[in-house]
């Protein structure tokens, strides 16, 4: 027997399942990459190079330069070198030393005539210098004029700089525990010196740092910071 073919309403509602089945879902929009405008990209990198460039650079300063200890021995208990590291617990004064500086022997003689302790010099030019000397005998210091005129009778270089002297400057300052220096500043004819003087101990103790003119002008912030790294110490302390 035949099979009864379906009506043409049933071959339609197939062929309407078949189409939908089949059917491919709508393709979704093609979205494009976010790029973000040249001037913002440059303006970004801007401000980051600014940022980088105001952060403060470290400081390689510090290694550059060695702390000296000082004993202000007299000229009978004076040996020489003796190795700094041996003054640390009997120092009575301190100051920095640039590294690569020379440190010359003082003599008994220096030491008993004008009280020389301690000097350093710039190998590479030896009238570039700090040099620490002190005097017993003294409680306070004098007026300030009167000080640097002392330290002139017992150093002729001292004396021909001060006389020869374009300006000679000083002011009075005291540190945190309440101690007394004088600073001295005299721009001579062909050299420059800082000088600093205290009094601890029943002694005067005083820091010269000097150089020729040309050097002065090369290395002025280092040798500024020379002068002031001078202080007293107190040995118990230690």
């Amino acid at each position: 027997m035949a099979s009864a073919l379906p009506s043409p309403s049933a071959l339609s509602s197939i062929a309407s399942s078949a189409a939908v089945a089949v059917a491919k879902p709508p393709p979704k929009p093609f979205l494009k990459p976010h790029h973000k405008p040249l001037s913002t990209t440059l303006a970004a990198a801007a401000a980051a190079a600014v940022l980088l460039s105001a952060a403060p650079a470290p400081s390689f300063a510090d290694p550059m330069f060695n702390l000296y200890y000082g004993t202000a021995a007299s000229a009978a208990n004076y040996g020489g070198y003796g190795g700094n590291a041996d003054k640390k617990a009997t120092a009575e004064y301190t100051y920095e030393v640039p590294e690569g500086w020379k440190e010359r022997l003082v003599s008994k003689v220096e030491k008993g005539t004008n009280g020389t302790d301690s000097e350093f010099y710039n190998p590479k030019k030896r009238s570039e210098r700090e040099y620490l000397t002190f005097l017993s005998g003294f409680r306070a210091l004098a007026p300030v004029d009167a000080v640097l005129s002392n330290l002139a009778l017992s150093d002729v270089g001292l004396q021909d700089q001060i006389a020869t002297a374009d300006e000679v400057r000083s002011q009075e300052r005291k540190d945190d525990d309440g101690q007394l220096y004088y600073a001295y500043e005299i721009e001579g004819a062909g050299s420059h010196s800082l000088i600093s003087v205290t009094c601890a101990r029943n002694k005067l103790y005083a820091h010269f740092v000097t150089a020729p003119n040309l050097d002065w002008s090369r290395d002025q912030d280092m040798l500024r910071r020379l002068h002031d790294s001078f202080k007293t110490v107190d040995p118990s302390s230690s």
